[in-house]
């Protein structure tokens, strides 16, 4: 690696040539979309829609905000800009703000230039520094983000409060020659984001009315949540007409692009303990779980569902099977429906209720989302259910029949997460027709390892078609018939299942 310049005169004699941000940001993506380099990487399901938004943004050398409901991937979009950044630019060293040796900014660098001439030293800013971020909350103030006045500092240097030399700075210039990353936006008080116009629309700072003028090479990127519109706060029309593109972030539109997002960012495979197996079928009903609830009546639609949600599902899930396997000993296990309900506090905390959902309650919510989520998958990857109403008599219940029978003559099934996937495993092979339809019906990847939730996730679909009972019980559930469920409520107890004839 050839030796990188120290001082001003030998990055003179390197040939280099001092570009601004957006320059910079604009050069590096035309080589990039030369070269048929991917841009962003790990933002699955932008390909086609704003990944080429923002790359048109940055051709125009535009400032961004990206505005889209939660967990749309809105700030990992902002830190994936760093890659179009330069590997790292020279500046003068000591300088606060990053200064560029070719174009200095403050009174203190133009006097350590006239003074060091050539011999002034250098320093070299790699790319992930050249990134900074911040919160928009309601106390942020003018300091936090471009500077103020600091006494004491002009005390000790016995300067005047008009010098740059009492001027504490904050982060915006400090962001200098750099991406700046204002999220959530609205959440800015009005008067602070007015002080953000002259930066937006001047490159220039004022601090408490004194002359400073900075002319900051910044990229400013915003995200916002259109919620914050008329829940919160919102962006000042003037502030918003000088952010050039606006930029509409989205959820996953298909179930291939949800599972790879959640497959991406869910830690599952761990390592270090049980191995636990996980179907792809019920990979699948996460993620329906997810699509349920951006179409549920009783959340709020305009606070989102987060990516976040089945991110949490699926590895509270896998922990659910990893616990079982450790209290039983077991080296493995499989993921299985029964995992799910012990998992619902990754979906409480993520939906937001209207108020037939708060009356509902937001548990019972969450498992009509996993209902839902295993209905949805149920209807991909087994046959329908053909109730008493089909119009051919041979046809009621279809394949599904014997299982329906078994259960129609008293059977009941009871799974607990205290019983090993062996026991599991035993109770729904008693079941008359069920491993069998399972079989025939589901494709299992690994059949021996996957029977047992195929089975169950066939259970659960009856329980969803309406045609079984389920009750939750201590650490696990109860299927029975719809009628006999009831009667049993009501006589204290149900028929026991019939033995399985050998």
């Amino acid at each position: 690696m050839r030796e990188l310049p120290r001082t001003l005169g030998a990055l003179r004699a390197s040939g280099y040539r001092s570009r601004s941000v957006k320059e910079e940001l604009r050069e590096n993506a035309v080589a990039a979309l030369r070269a048929g380099r991917p841009l962003f990487q790990g933002l699955i399901g932008y390909e086609r829609t704003v990944v080429p938004q923002v790359v048109n943004a940055l051709l125009a050398k535009h400032d961004l905000l990206l505005l889209g409901l939660r967990g749309q991937a809105k700030t990992r979009l902002a830190r994936k800009l760093v890659e179009l950044l330069d590997e790292r630019v020279p500046v003068l060293a000591g300088s606060e703000l990053n200064e560029d040796p070719l174009r200095p900014l403050t009174r203190w660098a133009q006097e350590l230039l006239a003074e060091a001439g050539d011999d002034a030293p250098i320093a070299w800013l790699e790319r992930e520094e050249r990134y900074r971020e911040k919160l928009a909350t309601p106390d942020v103030s003018m300091a936090d983000l471009i500077g103020d006045l600091d006494p004491i500092r002009a005390a000790n240097l016995r300067a005047e409060y008009s010098s740059e030399r009492a001027l504490h700075y904050g982060i915006v210039p400090r962001t200098n020659r750099g991406i700046f990353c204002l999220n959530e936006l609205p959440d800015l008080a009005a008067r602070i984001q007015v002080g953000l116009l002259g930066i937006l629309q001047e490159r220039e700072v004022q601090i408490r009315g004194f002359p400073v003028r900075l002319p900051l090479d910044v990229a400013m990127v915003f995200t916002a949540n259109p919620e914050d519109y008329t829940q919160r706060g919102a962006i000042i029309t003037p502030l918003k007409d000088r952010i050039a593109s606006q930029i509409l972030t989205h959820y996953p539109a298909t179930l291939e692009h949800a599972r790879a997002i959640t497959a991406q960012e869910a830690w599952d495979r761990r390592g270090g303990g049980p191995e636990v197996h996980l179907p792809a079928f019920l990979r699948d009903a996460v993620e329906e779980v997810g699509f349920a609830a951006r179409e549920s009546d009783l959340l709020d639609a305009s606070s989102g569902v987060s990516a976040r949600l089945t991110i949490s599902l699926l590895e509270c899930v896998v922990s659910n099977a990893e616990r079982r396997a450790l209290l039983h000993g077991a080296a493995s296990t499989v993921v299985r429906p029964l995992d799910f309900d012990p998992a619902l506090a990754a979906v409480t905390g993520k939906i937001e209720l209207v108020y037939q959902g708060e009356q509902e309650g937001v548990s019972n919510v969450a498992r009509q989302l996993l209902g839902e989520g295993f209905a949805r998958t149920a209807a991909r990857c087994l046959p329908a259910v053909q109730g008493e109403d089909a119009e051919d008599e041979a046809a009621v219940f279809g394949p599904w029949k014997p299982i329906v029978d078994w259960f129609g003559r008293g059977g009941t099934l009871e799974l607990s997460d205290r019983e090993s996937d062996a026991q599991a495993l035993e109770r729904l092979s008693a079941i008359d027709g069920l491993e069998a339809f399972v079989r025939k019906h589901v494709a299992l990847a690994e059949p021996e390892r996957e029977l047992l939730p195929a089975m169950e996730l066939a259970v659960e679909a009856l329980h969803q078609a309406k045609l079984l009972a389920k009750e939750e019980l201590d650490r696990g559930v109860r299927y029975a018939d719809m009628l006999g469920g009831m009667l049993g409520e009501l006589g204290g107890g149900g028929k026991k299942p019939p033995k399985k004839k050998r």
